[in-house]
């Protein structure tokens, strides 16, 4: 932004300091949400590997 134009340096240091805060609550909000994320994905694979029965079908009996 060009000071030139009758922006004081006070309005542009609090412009800026609120550009600096929502930024700073953007990054965290998508850190929480990367966090839900991983978390979802780790009780997934859990939910899986239990439903999983390696034993099942590994023999087969015939009978003729």
């Amino acid at each position: 932004m060009d000071l030139s134009m009758g922006m004081d340096i006070a309005a542009y240091s609090i412009m800026q300091s609120q550009n600096e805060v929502m930024s700073g609550v953007g990054i965290e909000v998508l850190k929480n949400a990367m966090d839900v994320q991983k978390m979802q994905g780790a009780e997934l694979t859990r939910l899986m590997e239990q439903s999983v029965n390696p034993a099942v079908g590994g023999n087969v009996d015939i009978r003729i």
